[in-house]
């Protein structure tokens, strides 16, 4: 990144290169899945909605939008993580609105959940951390939480095949 560029693009950039991400997973959209950017950190945010519960006796959030939510999740930030270097020397400039632009995804290999507890019908928050990422395979954890952080409601694994070229 030039140290001379403004503060305002440099955001904007950032902003825009994940918008491009996550247009690249409809299924989002459909959820309301969110991610709050500070720097290189992101956090998905599910805000919660009726459409989510899976059990209204209890009522819980479905472990199926869970896992999706964490899946996605770890999608965008396995993404983020391995373009990060591009995007800040404007190498890259990923744009929703330009097709040829938008960065091609990790295809999952594998996917394992473990629920600890009911996600309750409010929102659900999550981070993924890259455990290890090369130019074919990579994995990475994923933790979701709703009031506390320190009360996990569910944690992944995943195993991605990087997308080529």
């Amino acid at each position: 990144m030039d140290r001379k560029e403004p503060l305002d693009q440099v955001k904007n950039r950032r902003d825009s290169a994940l918008r491009a991400l996550v247009s690249g997973v409809p299924y989002m959209n459909w959820l309301g899945v969110q991610f709050d950017r500070r720097g290189d950190e992101l956090t998905a945010v599910l805000p919660f909605d009726e459409k989510l519960i899976g059990n209204p006796a209890l009522p819980a959030i479905h472990g199926g939008v869970t896992a999706a939510f964490l899946e996605m999740t770890a999608i965008i930030e396995l993404s983020w993580s391995t373009m990060w270097e591009d995007l800040e020397s404007g190498r890259i400039a990923p744009d929703a609105d330009v097709p040829d632009s938008l960065p091609r995804l990790p295809k999952t290999i594998d996917f394992t959940i473990d629920y600890l507890r009911s996600g309750l019908p409010r929102d659900v928050y999550a981070r993924g951390r890259v455990v290890r990422a090369g130019r074919r395979y990579a994995s990475v954890q994923i933790e979701a939480w709703q009031d506390n952080r320190a009360k996990l409601i569910a944690q992944a694994t995943a195993h991605f095949l990087m997308p080529r070229g």
